[in-house]
């Protein structure tokens, strides 16, 4: 077993072609984020752009992660990559990138010295808090650490291929409400001028030969996505909670199936 707190199998898993179902989570919870992994979900998406948790907070959701063995990466905001990288995420997912030249940045921000400019830190607990110190670390995190940019306007999709070419971005996610809201659509996604923009993103990503991620909250969703090049898909916790907690409630209370909860 690795007991290694940096869990790098996020780039590789990207790299692997394989279709990847994962979850966006913005709830403050370690428990939530355990259910992910035990749920059999790819990866989870801690929402530190939406979402309430505090840095601590988010710490526990790694370490609970960690535990249950689904890979990660933290939507944060840029001010923050240094620290939740320090916390030992396994990727980090950056809204609002609008260039390529923005990307080579971010890549800077995310690599050790070598490859980029990150402050150098032995003592977190991405190194386990000194116990895998050194050159080891470094290049553990320089090669296991997933960049993942957002494009979510239309003039960042009229640069989606060059923004996927920069060397040490490891997948672009397609940020269907925000580019909806950019066209003047508000947060109808499904509206085919939006539509069209988000196709328009994945396949100049995917015609790269890179990555490409966008939400999909039902298999249409995703088998619709996926003919447009898509293959890192991700729903969103709160939206499968309500919808399982509306179903229960229509039912008088009770799931269609409750064997296993032991009530």
């Amino acid at each position: 077993m690795d007991h290694h707190p940096l869990d790098n199998r996020l780039p590789g898993m990207l790299r692997s072609g394989k279709r990847l179902r994962g979850v966006f989570n913005a709830l403050p919870s370690p428990a939530i984020v355990e259910m992910c992994g035990y749920a059999g979900f790819d990866f989870v998406i801690l929402d530190n752009e939406h979402g309430s948790a505090n840095l601590e907070t988010t710490e526990h959701m790694l370490r609970a992660a960690r535990a249950s063995g689904i890979a990660t990466a933290v939507r944060c905001l840029r001010h923050d990559i240094s620290r939740v990288l320090d916390m030992g995420a396994g990727g980090v997912q950056i809204p609002m990138v609008g260039s390529a030249e923005e990307a080579r940045d971010l890549v800077q921000q995310v690599r050790y010295p070598g490859v980029g400019r990150r402050g150098s830190a032995f003592s977190p607990r991405a190194a386990g808090y000194g116990a895998f110190p050194g050159a080891a670390h470094t290049t553990r995190s320089n090669e296991g650490i997933a960049l993942i940019v957002m494009v979510e306007t239309p003039e960042a999709v009229e640069q989606a291929a060059e923004i996927a070419a920069v060397d040490g971005v490891d997948a672009v996610f397609v940020g269907p409400n925000d580019l909806s809201h950019a066209m003047g659509f508000g947060n109808d996604w499904k509206a085919p001028e939006v539509e069209a923009k988000i196709e328009q993103a994945l396949r100049a990503v995917s015609g790269v030969g890179q990555c490409a991620g966008v939400i999909a909250l039902t298999p249409e969703d995703e088998d619709k996505y996926g003919a447009w090049g898509a293959r890192y898909f991700a729903s969103v916790t709160t939206s499968l909670i309500t919808r399982a907690f509306q179903q229960a409630s229509a039912a008088g209370g009770r799931l269609p199936s409750q064997a296993g909860l032991g009530y």
